[in-house]
Formats: structure tokens, sequence, C-alpha cells
């Protein structure tokens, strides 16, 4: 029976190559052969093999259209980045990970002779050594001391949440109606100031109509 191996390509240098003109040209709607080839400059076969590496490593589905780690790898923010392609690798080698958590720590040595022992392989195998080539390469892009969750779904500031509708701080300015004492809850309950002076309620009802009740 054929021995399963963890996603690798023979053409280990390509790479690095494609996922840096992957960082740079626009997202297709299906990365196809054509794509790699046309858009992306890689038109010989062994360049190939980067669609099935792509798809196993979870940046690609099953049809080629670029999945959201596919699209967090491109973001210009290199910790997104770097968060993104340490997951993909993650996903794409969880057999390593089951059995070293730490796989990216290894050497390529010891890398190699955890797949040697995980595949049944001789040792100096090159497809073992192919594995050990692309796993370094795909790292090269990668850190994995943070993951894509604690990254882009980060908890707003307080500030910013100051500055949210559901406080009504509207284009940063609290107007006329907050300087009068005007109070506002959810169902928009008005507490007004007490004094006989009409200018005073005038201004608290223009800046309502002005802030919450005219249309966007």
């Amino acid at each position: 029976m054929a021995k399963s191996y963890p996603p690798y390509m023979n053409a280990t240098g390509l790479v690095a190559k494609v996922l840096e003109k992957i960082k740079v040209a626009a997202t297709p709607d299906r990365f196809t052969q054509d794509y790699l080839a046309t858009e992306l400059g890689f038109s010989g076969g062994s360049a190939k093999a980067f669609i099935p590496l792509a798809k196993k490593i979870a940046i690609l589905s099953s049809d080629g259209s670029p999945t959201d780690l596919y699209k967090q790898f491109r973001n210009t923010n290199k910790a997104i980045s770097k968060a993104a392609m340490a997951e993909a690798i993650r996903k794409g080698y969880s057999d390593i990970y089951s059995r070293n958590e730490y796989a990216h720590s290894l050497s390529k040595s010891d890398l190699e002779g955890l797949i040697v022992e995980m595949t049944g392989s001789e040792k100096g195998n090159k497809t073992v050594q192919a594995v050990v080539g692309t796993f370094e390469a795909l790292k090269g892009f990668a850190d994995f001391k943070v993951s894509t969750s604690d990254i882009v779904h980060e908890k707003p500031s307080e500030d910013e949440e100051t500055e949210s509708p559901e406080r009504l701080k509207t284009n940063g300015s609290l107007g006329v109606a907050e300087e009068f004492g005007l109070s506002l809850s959810y169902t928009i309950n008005l507490v007004l100031p007490k004094t006989d002076d009409v200018a005073v309620f005038n201004a608290i009802f223009k800046s309502l109509r002005e802030n919450l009740l005219k249309k966007s």
C-alpha cells in the first residue's frame, strides 16, 4: 500500500515565489491552473502541484475558491498575514502537530525524523525531504505566537465604544441637547430642564431633529 505523506511540492523553491505573487495579485473567484499560469506567471508543470497543496492547507476550498485564510494571508497587516499562514500550516499538517504541537520549532533534521517515523519511510527519502522543504517554505510566512482570532476579532476599545451609536455620540459631538441637560435612553425619553426659556426648548428639539430624527 502506498505511503501517505503530509502536503508537499517537489519543487519546494516555488512555494515562496507563488505565495509572494498571491500577496500582491487580485484575489480570483477561482484559483485555477489558468490563473496560476496567466496571472501569477507560473506555467511550468512543476508549479501545478501548488493548487493541491493550497487546498490541503485550507487556503483554497475544494472547488478552488479562496478561503478566509487566503484573504487574511493577503492582508497588508503582517501580523494578520503571518497568523493566517500559521493556522493554515496547523490545518494542513495536523498529523504532524498531533505528534508534536510545537512542530514549527523543530530543526529540519528533527522534523525529518518525525516524518520518517510517521510514514515508515527510509532515512533520506526524497518525498520526506520535499515535505520538510515545503513545510519550511510555508513557515517562512508564518508567526505561531498569535492566532487570527486574537487579531481579526479584537474587542473594541473603550474609546470606540463611547463613540458608538448606542451611546448616541454622533460625529463626535454632543450637540446643544447635552449642553442643556437633555438625557436620552434607548426608548428616547426626554428629561427636560426646569426653565421657562422657550429658546432652551427650541434648541433641544432642533438638536433632536437634526441628530436623531433626520433620514440618513
